[in-house]
């Protein structure tokens, strides 16, 4: 028996054998995910039942390889990829074709081989039915990593159900400029909290089942002027300090996939940066897993190449295992011929990927029951509401909120997305069921009982409508109390246009009704919300009635005159199906708020960047004609209770040997003295007061979120490690470096606790 087919055998050395008999032809087509899985397949109705019929293209892609790869986005479900519940894939329909995908590639191959299936999950299964979460701006705000692993765990189970082996999932951009589409994408602008949520999802998704892609390595969330894909105007140490450690944690969880991002650092795009992909990633960091390409991002290489080939050749050496979308990668065998790679590069390459689908035990297990397997909703897995409720951050209250059930009036509900449920979910979103899903007005209707609610939408998106700003008017005149639901949408499902890749085109001569203004493709100038919104919040707060605003948004908007003309404003990035449910609770006081911004929120445009954790060389947000500081803070958020802190407590000094063996503990204790249980998060930062570089005016370096019921009392240990406590020096090397640092421990957007730590050699 070949060495392949030993099951025994360890993966690596299966695949070392299988791609010893294989032709370098054969190898290039594992190399390759050319196709739009969405697209290789049509439903058709027999008199036995629905069917799926595959494509000539997808079948002359298997055989002229003799096999492939991966297959991308066979259940993907959304406008661009132009599947709904008509034309898409659910249930036993969809099982039935994965393995009529599997069948044609594994008997078209000369030994068997199977296909990787790849799906998209920044925040959930992009497939009919697929279970959704809050985006991963929301997620940040939670500052609980054990939820994110816990709701990751559930999407991973789906995505094992539906076969699928590589969950692509948006984890490594710190978002630094808040006019970025894809701030969503983010779980905050701090590389300490955005490492242990990606860290978690990572681990709640390998849990589940499937392998994860992180995406996008590197710095992507550094672009210039918040444009998709722009460079990365960085040197390497603020590479470093700010990008590389998502990426780091999740090598250290055995992450085993890693999509490399659009954009270019200093001029070297990070598709041809073997510094990147080899030497930081594979040699450093430890990672052995495969590198994926991003969408067409290997062909968009020729713009610096001016040839097809000489872009593959070049990604392939800089360490790219896998293309996708791309033509590049279908031409490598025309490369090798002109000398531009060697079989050495084609067969590491091809290696990593066979190995994997050994790892993935494809060979043994290629096919699904064709079987209806779990149903997986908000409804059923109770994640997804949870997240949502954690998420929201409670900016000001006058002491309006929480609004009282019992004893308050009758509300308007009013705002562009008071009763839009896809304005909550965020970009990459399914088609949803009508039944999956609460919006705002339905989850206060619910609370309150729909006879005290009354409804106007007031205004569109970004377009204001006399007719529907009179009726607003007149309504909260009828009324005890106002909630203005404001904000912005990545929804696709109002008429966007697409590029290859599937970002949103921005079209100048699109109606102001269109509802998307974030998500990918979505770039802004202007962080304020649209001058329709705030004529409706300025008339609500005219009508002398009480205004709570709830901004749903997926990025950190410049909130000013919201919160000047609100009595109460909560924010909310992108809540998911469960928002309106969740934001209900929060409002009437069933859920105490214990969001966190996981950025900061400028006061104005023209004061970004605002991330807290700019260097200490000079005075950041500080300008003539603007107020310094941000509007609210980075770790800012506040709750309906009240919370009793004791003084800290850590050693003052430690020597190296100390920092090494057990690291350095701060304690504090913390008492819930308000009447209704409630959630602390205890946040240290650190700042080094000399090194041998500029370093930042303060940086988070531990977190710990604590629940606590009304009268209890608990002790909150965070540790600083010797990684805490290092920075990268004036030659480039990692380390600490003896001398003092401040402490300080925040929570609320206050300072709790000071103090001082002396290092010494």
């Amino acid at each position: 028996m070949e060495k392949f087919r030993d099951q025994n055998l360890p993966a690596a050395e299966r695949a070392r054998d299988l791609l010893s008999r294989m032709t370098r032809k054969e190898k290039i087509g594992q190399l390759n995910q050319r196709l739009y899985g969405f697209r290789i397949y049509e439903r058709k109705h027999t008199p036995e039942g629905k069917e799926v019929v595959l494509s000539d293209e997808f079948r002359e892609e298997v055989l002229k390889y003799g096999g492939m790869g991966a297959l991308y986005g066979l259940y993907r479900a959304d406008p661009w990829a132009d599947k709904d519940y008509t034309t898409g894939l659910t249930g036993v329909l969809a099982r039935k074709a994965y393995n009529q995908v599997q069948r044609f590639a594994v008997e078209h191959s000369r030994f068997g081989i199977p296909v990787l299936m790849s799906s998209e999950c920044p925040h959930g299964h992009q497939a009919l039915d697929g279970y959704l979460l809050p985006v991963n701006l929301a997620a940040g705000a939670t500052f609980d990593p054990e939820l994110i692993r816990s709701a990751y765990r559930v999407c991973g189970r789906q995505l094992a159900q539906d076969g699928v082996d590589l969950a692509l999932v948006s984890m490594l951009d710190v978002l630094r400029d808040p006019r970025w589409g894809r701030s969503e994408e983010c779980y905050g602008e701090d590389p300490v909290l955005c490492a242990r949520m990606a860290q978690a999802a990572v681990k709640g998704m390998k849990e589940g089942g499937p392998a994860v892609v992180a995406k996008h390595f590197a710095a992507q969330g550094e672009g210039t002027g918040g444009v998709n894909a722009s460079a990365a105007r960085i040197g390497e140490r603020e590479l470093r300090e700010i990008h590389l450690p998502p990426m780091a944690a999740c090598a250290r969880e055995g992450v085993q996939g890693v999509m490399a991002a659009y954009n270019e650092i200093d001029g070297i795009y990070c598709h041809v940066n073997k510094w990147l992909l080899t030497d930081v990633l594979r040699k450093e960091m430890g990672f052995d897993g495969i590198v994926m390409s991003d969408g067409v991002a290997i062909d968009q290489l020729d713009l610096m190449t001016g040839d097809n080939v000489v872009s593959g050749a070049l990604a392939l050496s800089a360490g790219v295992d896998m293309g996708l979308w791309d033509y590049a990668f279908g031409r490598l065998e025309e490369a090798a011929e002109r000398g531009l790679v060697t079989d050495e590069e084609i067969d590491r390459a091809a290696l990593r990927v066979l190995t994997l689908k050994f790892e993935r035990g494809l060979f043994e297990h290629p096919y699904l029951e064709e079987t209806e397997g779990e149903i997986f909703s908000v409804r059923r897995q109770p994640e997804s509401l949870q997240m949502a409720k954690e998420s929201m951050v409670l900016l000001k209250n006058d002491g309006i909120l929480p609004l009282c059930a019992q004893t308050t009036g009758k509300i308007l509900v009013t705002g562009p997305n008071a009763d839009a449920l896809y304005n909550q979910l965020g970009d990459y979103t399914p088609p949803l069921r009508e039944t999956e899903g609460t919006t705002v007005l339905q989850g206060l209707s619910q609370a309150f009982g729909a006879a005290r609610v009354d409804f106007a939408p007031g205004c569109y998106l970004r377009e204001r409508d006399e007719d529907l700003l009179c009726q607003a008017r007149k309504k909260a005149e009828s009324c005890d109390a106002v909630v203005c639901v404001l904000g912005g949408s990545s929804s696709r499902f109002s008429g966007a246009t697409f590029d290859s890749n599937g970002a949103a085109l921005t079209d100048e001569q699109a109606t102001a009704r269109i509802t998307m203004d974030c998500g990918e493709g979505m770039d802004c100038a202007v962080l304020e919300l649209p001058a329709a919104q705030l004529e409706l919040l300025s008339a609500m707060a005219e009508s002398g009635r009480p205004v709570i605003t709830l901004v749903i948004a997926g990025r950190p908007l410049a909130l000013t005159q919201v919160c000047e003309r609100s009595g109460a404003v909560v924010l909310a990035f992108y809540p998911g199906p469960a928002g309106g449910e969740a934001a209900a609770e929060i409002l009437t006081g069933k859920e105490n708020p214990s969001g966190r911004l996981p950025v900061s929120l400028p006061r104005s445009s023209g004061q970004v960047p605002v991330y807290y954790n700019y260097r200490n060389s000079y005075k950041g947000m500080h300008y003539m004609d603007e107020k310094e500081g941000p509007l609210y803070p980075f770790g800012y958020g506040l709750d309906y209770g009240e919370y009793a802190w004791s003084c800290g407590q850590c050693p003052g000094k430690v020597t190296m040997a100390d920092l090494e063996k057990d690291g350095v503990t701060v304690g504090i204790r913390v008492k819930n003295v308000g009447g209704r249980d409630g959630s602390v998060v205890a946040q240290l930062y650190v700042t080094d007061v000399a090194a041998s570089v500029a370093r930042r005016v303060k940086e988070l370096k531990a977190f710990e979120k604590v629940r606590l019921k009304a009268g209890e009392e608990k002790e909150i240990r965070l540790l600083l490690d010797r990684d805490a406590l290092s920075i990268w020096n004036n030659q480039m090397k990692f380390g600490p470096e003896p001398g003092t640092f401040l402490l300080e421990l925040a929570d609320q957007g206050k300072t709790i606790w000071k103090g001082e730590l002396e290092l010494c050699i």
